[in-house]
């Protein structure tokens, strides 16, 4: 959805410092850029958010995706109309990201800065800086011939016991936002969901994006040029990866040749794909726009979006670098409500959690940090952790919160690389690919739990194998489950996909008459409150701490609406799960306390 304004340079006078209140909302980097006479892209955040609260109570993921793009789409219209007209004005260009209700521009003046700045309606205005991906922590080529068969990682997560039990992936569609893919590879190109094999013809519209619309200056030479050659181009109309990193993650996730190359968690998936890297380099404008397509794909154009061909699941294996910009929380903040709104739209986001390690509280690059982010950690063929994933606790916004929450195969990991090769990589990027891949079978057991993301965290989280670490990381002993090396240990796809097919929902009735529950805040420093409505007759409010323990339980007699006060400030800080049983039916959830 995008809004593309030609870019014409105005010269306005050089920014003057001034104790003006319209400064406060503008980044110091952006202050300086601008009296530098320089011209930056930046990020403007708008105040107004979309209430999406009713999400939740929407049963299967289409209703849930369209209910929340409806939502995001007429916020954003709303709320930055003043600021495009500005746009109009200033002959300046820019992309209007609904999914977090912010505006990116690729250039501006300190004039335009000043006009954009004095809208009530605007939040803040951040730089949009060019970040570079370090990729995986270690790499070795391989050829077809010397592995063939079930790759050990794949084996590892237990992936070939669900295919014997008839489940592989089948209409099921996996995403990936990465360097680009080589969608002709041998095992890839029959699970690309715009491949037909029948006409041996490809449709790329609403199944590929290219978020890359310029060059990244450091990538250009002194006269402007690229440095070398970029394979894809700009706006790439059809998959291409200009680095290897994608076409490997994918592979991992759905990856099959049909020769014995077995590289794929969930062969019988489709995927899509968007690159948001140019050779390496991304901005928070083009991993925002990735978030926003997968949220509700376009055509080749970016136009006539449509949250009917969501992807189920998308693997994330970047991270936007706190020690080149991302440090920046407002930068982070239009991020974290990008995941926020993706996963309430239905969409499970899976994170690599980083390559920080060893050290704890490493895990401090966004995406991986947030608590709506499924972050992953890399674990050897022995189960012992890779010493280059990073470790929780999360103490970048001083919430201390547990990650990863999972961990996966991620040392020596073999799968597909450019030129129709295979190659081994190592890193947490090629951890979040399996468990992207185990989400795609178990979702393939269950269809029809498609866009209940909570849940399926939980299977996850409930079923994977316990992993111990010698060391304690912050409050955390190492010695119990979860903690902040391995999250809640390993990934296991025999026993998540036995736990979905087991599980009944404890209310089938239409959403529109059932419980309305909400927890604010969540996470919660202190006691939270929990607002209800659709309630009939006698309701029961319970909150359970991890092990299963009951910490809290109140009896109503109401009708209608009613507020519960959760008194969880005395608990200690972690992960509880909270039920409401009414004669409308049921409604549970989790609460996070820090």
């Amino acid at each position: 959805m995008k809004r593309i304004i030609a870019l014409f340079c105005i010269i306005f006078p050089a920014f003057v410092q001034s104790q003006s209140v319209w400064q406060d909302k503008v980044a110091p980097e952006v202050r300086a850029a601008l009296n530098k006479g320089e011209k930056p892209a930046l990020l403007i955040s708008f105040r107004e958010q979309a209430d999406l609260t009713g999400a939740r109570m929407i049963r299967g993921k289409e209703a849930k995706a369209r209910f929340v793009f409806d939502r995001l789409l007429a916020t954003a219209q709303h709320s930055q109309a003043r600021a495009l007209q500005l746009l109009d004005e200033y002959n300046t260009g820019g992309n209007t990201l609904f999914i977090a209700n912010a505006l990116s521009l690729d250039a501006a003046t300190p004039e335009l800065v000043r006009q954009l700045a004095l809208l009530p309606e605007v939040k803040q205005i951040s730089a949009d800086p060019w970040i570079f991906f370090h990729g995986p922590a270690e790499t070795q080529g391989t050829s077809v011939a010397e592995r063939n068969g079930v790759e050990w990682g794949v084996a590892h997560v237990h992936a070939p016991e669900v295919w014997s039990l008839g489940f592989s992936g089948q209409g099921i569609t996996v995403g990936g936002a990465d360097t680009g893919y080589e969608w002709t590879h041998p095992a890839l190109k029959g699970k690309y969901r715009g491949w037909d094999a029948t006409s041996s013809t490809a449709v790329h519209q609403y199944n590929w994006h290219d978020a890359i619309h310029e060059y990244s200056p450091l990538n250009l030479d002194s006269m402007g040029n690229p440095i070398g050659t970029n394979p894809c181009g700009l706006s790439a109309q059809e998959p291409c990866d200009d680095h290897f990193h994608g076409t490997h993650t994918m592979g991992t996730m759905a990856g099959d040749d049909g020769q014995g190359n077995q590289i794929g968690v969930a062969p019988g998936a489709s995927w899509v794909g968007c690159r948001n890297m140019e050779r390496g380099w991304g901005r928070p404008s083009s991993y925002l726009e990735c978030f926003q397509w997968f949220l509700a794909p376009t055509d080749l154009g970016g136009q006539n979006a449509d949250p009917a061909k969501a992807p189920h699941v998308i693997n994330n294996s970047w991270y936007c670098d706190y020690v080149e910009g991302c440090t920046d929380l407002s930068i982070s903040g239009i991020l974290h409500d990008a995941v926020i709104n993706l996963k309430a739209s239905g969409v499970f986001v899976v994170v690599s959690n980083g390559n920080f390690g060893s050290g704890c509280a490493t895990t401090y690059g966004p995406p991986a940090y947030f608590e709506e982010s499924f972050s992953v950690g890399a674990i050897r063929s022995n189960d012992t952790i890779a010493n280059f994933s990073s470790r929780g606790p999360v103490t970048i916004d001083g919430s201390n919160r547990l990650k990863p929450n999972i961990s996966a195969p991620g040392v020596g990991v073999r799968s597909s690389t450019l030129g129709g090769q295979y190659g081994g990589a190592s890193g947490t990027s090629m951890a979040g690919p399996h468990v992207a891949g185990v989400v795609a079978l178990v979702l393939s057991a269950r269809p029809d739990l498609a866009g209940e993301v909570e849940l399926l965290e939980d299977f996850l989280e409930g079923t994977a194998y316990p992993l111990y670490d010698f060391i304690d990381c912050g409050d955390v002993s190492g010695t119990v489950v979860p903690n902040n090396t391995y999250g809640y240990g390993g990934v296991d796809a025999l026993s998540a996909v036995q736990k979905a097919l087991a599980y009944t929902p404890s209310s089938t009735m239409h959403p529109s008459e059932s419980i309305m529950a909400a927890v604010t805040p969540n996470p919660a420093s202190s006691d939270a409150l929990m607002t209800l409505d659709n309630l009939s007759g006698e309701t029961v409010v319970t909150v359970y701490n991890q092990a299963g323990q009951q910490v809290f339980r109140q009896q109503l007699d109401v009708s209608g609406h009613a507020v519960v006060r959760l008194p969880v400030a005395q608990q200690p800080s972690g992960i509880y799960y909270w039920e409401v049983r009414s004669g409308t039916g049921s409604f549970n959830g989790k609460l996070i306390r820090e």
